[in-house]
């Protein structure tokens, strides 16, 4: 018997987490001989081949790898490889740092059924195993209400049919490749739709911030995105910011230089910021207090993030801040 839905997971370099996700995909409500499960990774290290290896999964035949050299596939190559590796029609991607609960799968296939043809985008909460981590001052997480424009691939469907007529995703990109993706196919007229009981968990992972800030190099690709799809522009902060806490950060530099001329009345220019960049914490002094002490860590984040964003303007001539 054929599988109804394939599985794709692009992987590096995180066999735990991806441990993780196989083991959640073990215990989906769907039956076993409908889904098949296929990663490709790029791993540098020999763990991540072991666990696919010999992981129950594909004892029984259910799961299947592609192994690339390592360090060697942006995450759109990978995709790419995983999915033309699988043979059923419908195809739904995850990350390896996702864990869905036990009917993610189902509702996938179900809403792929209800709407044939369509790309079908799911929802995607922070784990709530891993909830106390988003106290941490610096952490990676995602979280998705449907329907977005960037075609997040931590949860969505795509027919296997609409992947082939558009080659898959971009392997140059090393990121938005997803977006360009979804924005290709908005264009010959395939329907998106949102599917919110599709519902996957992501990981809530901790950064120590300086390897976070030598991590946002890769966004420089993201102004490609927009010279290549303009009609992407329409949801960006103003057409020209990616995020509003880079609109209002110029604002509240400003005032920040201008408060001992100004008495510190300049400092109500940075309010807009501080709302929308801020993480809440909930009410109380004390709170109040821990929420001001990441300014310095956010605004840190925003000017280097904007600093990437600069260089990728002036390399794709394409102007986004």
């Amino acid at each position: 018997m054929s599988p109804e839905i394939a599985v794709v997971v692009a992987s590096r370099d995180r066999p735990l987490r991806l441990r993780w996700l196989l083991e959640a995909l073990s215990e989906q409500t769907l039956e076993r001989d409908r889904f098949e499960v296929v990663v490709a990774h790029d791993s540098r290290g020999p763990e991540t081949d072991a666990l696919l290896t010999h992981h129950p999964l594909a004892s029984d035949g259910t799961l299947r790898h592609v192994r690339r050299a390592p360090g060697s596939s942006p995450p759109g190559a990978n995709r790419n490889a995983a999915w033309r590796a699988a043979r059923a029609p419908i195809v739904a991607f995850t990350d390896d740092d996702c864990r869905p609960p036990c009917d993610w799968l189902a509702n996938a296939l179900h809403a792929a059924q209800r709407h044939p043809g369509a790309i079908v985008q799911g929802a995607t909460q922070p784990d709530p195993d891993e909830h106390r981590l988003l106290y941490a001052p610096v952490h990676h997480k995602q979280a998705i209400e449907p329907p977005t424009a960037w075609a997040q691939t931590c949860n969505i469907v795509y027919p296997r049919a609409i992947l082939e007529r558009l080659h898959g995703f971009d392997e140059q990109r090393q990121v938005g490749e997803d977006a360009a993706l979804a924005a290709a196919a908005r264009t010959q007229s395939v329907d998106y739709v949102a599917e919110p009981e599709v519902l996957t968990y992501h990981a809530v992972v901790p950064v120590p911030l300086p390897r976070y800030l030598r991590s946002l190099k890769r966004w420089e690709d993201l102004p490609l995105l927009v010279k290549d799809h303009p009609g992407m522009r329409r949801h960006f902060p103003l057409g020209v910011f990616w995020k509003w806490t880079h609109a209002w950060l110029p604002l509240a530099l400003i005032g920040a230089l201008c408060a001992r001329r100004t008495y510190g009345l300049s400092l109500l220019l940075a309010l807009p910021w501080a709302k929308t960049s801020l993480p809440w914490y909930g009410p109380g002094k004390r709170n109040l207090v821990f929420r001001v002490r990441q300014a310095p860590r956010r605004a840190a984040i925003d000017l280097t993030e904007m600093a990437v964003l600069a260089r990728g303007s002036l390399r794709h001539r394409s102007p986004l801040l």
